[in-house]
């Protein structure tokens, strides 16, 4: 990874991103992709695209696919649903966050009068509570205190009701190749496809034209991916996002498989997934040397690729995670050899693409 990839990384994980206002962190993913891609747009929720023409000329009806890397752009958080008297605010969660480590935290809320406010997440001392109260608490008993004097002074301060709010969780390099921080799930996916793109603008172009699209709104229903897909109707398309790691204390891996950290991404077999687009990605993963792990998924894969696949007519499409430990957790933990492996993968894949791959299902 180069400084520059680092640097870009950083501030992606750095820049709040929550589900519904993605529009700072697709900022600074554009901003990185502007001297790469050859342009980039976005749609009217904020789905951001770069996209890089291939030799093939595909974006003209020409013999060579278009492929589509999606990731999410959006993180789970909170938003402010009421306003006590007291200058109190009680929120409600934005996508999956855990109510179980949502206490005694550090947040951010981000107005638009005064930017992001710092302030904690209530939790009543120990020596203070009756045992019945160390119960998992119910969103209604979760409040952010702000240090605010009333009501009126949090109101003057730029908080609203509707307001998002973030952990104050930044990233750390915690060794030489493992990052901890909030939001890895799915930056992670952002960076993949950012510097995907930019490794393939560099030297001899793809046949195959390539569209970058860092979706809004996964969180929630992957409602950013679906628009996308249909408006770019790609040929092919690799969706990108974080993985359970299963190798810490207390995972059976009967029950949730068997991926570890480090030992390279991930492929998933079945449901959304297409076997040729799959078995492609095997293929060029064994010519490269580079490792892959396996999972399988019954009826949904909880990520983009379940609204991307149903398309139009039907999108051949795999999906490729990086194993995560910790997921939805302020202090989720990635291998950085893992997201490495990733990209080099796809850019191999890319370049795989050529005139008659079509990957249509053949009787």
């Amino acid at each position: 990874m180069t400084d520059d990839a680092r640097d870009f990384l950083f501030e992606l994980l750095e820049t709040p991103s929550p589900t519904g206002f993605e529009l700072d962190g697709q900022r600074v993913w554009a901003g990185y992709l502007e001297a790469a891609a050859d342009r980039i747009e976005t749609n009217t929720y904020g789905s951001t695209f770069a996209v890089l023409e291939g030799s093939g000329d595909s974006s003209e009806n020409g013999d060579a696919p278009r492929l589509m890397l999606d990731a999410h752009a959006d993180e789970i958080g909170l938003m402010v649903s009421h306003i006590t008297d007291e200058g109190f605010l009680h929120v409600r969660p934005i996508g999956g966050s855990d109510r179980k480590i949502s206490q005694a935290r550090r947040v951010r809320v981000l107005t638009e009068k005064s930017g992001a406010i710092p302030g904690v997440t209530g939790h009543t001392a120990i020596h203070l509570r009756d045992r019945k109260d160390d119960d998992v608490p119910e969103w209604k008993e979760i409040y952010i205190d702000i240090g605010a004097e009333d009501g009126d002074e949090a109101r003057e301060r730029g908080v609203r009701v509707g307001l998002p709010v973030v952990s104050a969780e930044g990233p750390e390099q915690i060794t030489e190749h493992r990052l901890a921080g909030r939001a890895l799930d799915n930056r992670l996916g952002g960076f993949v496809i950012a510097e995907t793109l930019r490794r393939l603008s560099e030297g001899e172009r793809p046949e195959a034209t390539v569209v970058a699209a860092n979706s809004v709104q996964e969180e929630i229903g992957g409602y950013g991916a679906e628009m996308a897909a249909f408006a770019l109707a790609p040929d092919v398309a690799v969706a990108f996002d974080v993985t359970h790691a299963t190798d810490t204390p207390g995972l059976d891996p009967a029950k949730h498989g068997n991926v570890k950290m480090g030992e390279g991404p991930s492929v998933t077999h079945g449901t959304s997934t297409h076997p040729r687009v799959v078995e492609r990605l095997i293929d060029v993963a064994e010519g490269e040397e580079i490792p892959l792990q396996h999972e399988a998924s019954s009826r949904r894969t909880g990520t983009d690729t379940d609204a991307i696949f149903r398309q139009r007519g039907g999108v051949p499409s795999a999906l490729m995670s990086v194993p995560l430990r910790y997921m939805h957790s302020m202090s989720e933990l990635v291998d950085l050899r893992d997201l490495e492996r990733c990209i080099e993968l796809q850019v191999a894949f890319a370049r795989s693409l050529g005139e008659g791959d079509t990957f249509r299902a053949e009787l």
